[in-house]
């Protein structure tokens, strides 16, 4: 039987998620200031939309295989082209 999940259950779930990871980049830094927001849409109009009155847009790249992890992903792409700020593309280490 299908499980039926309410907008309300994803936001919550979208929150905790985005917590734990800011807990986990912060690490030794937990002092560094974040504004964590959980926001609908498609993630590069998203961030293109919230970076208008950033100073730096910092973004993760994903790769599939070994060339194409070379190249950054759809996301970063949009967001190098149109964001109205630097925008910084940060690889996860491959090792």
């Amino acid at each position: 039987m299908p499980v039926n999940h309410s907008d309300a259950d994803f936001e919550e779930q979208a929150r905790e998620n985005l917590r734990v990871t800011v807990e986990e980049t912060l690490g030794e830094h937990p002092d560094v200031p974040v504004d964590p927001q959980v926001v609908e849409g498609h993630p590069a109009v998203v961030l293109t939309e919230a970076a208008r009155e950033a100073d730096l847009l910092v973004v993760g790249s994903h790769g599939r295989g070994a060339f194409t992890g070379m190249l950054p992903g759809s996301v970063s792409h949009h967001c190098v082209h149109h964001a109205t700020c630097p925008v910084l593309v940060v690889r996860a280490d491959s090792a």
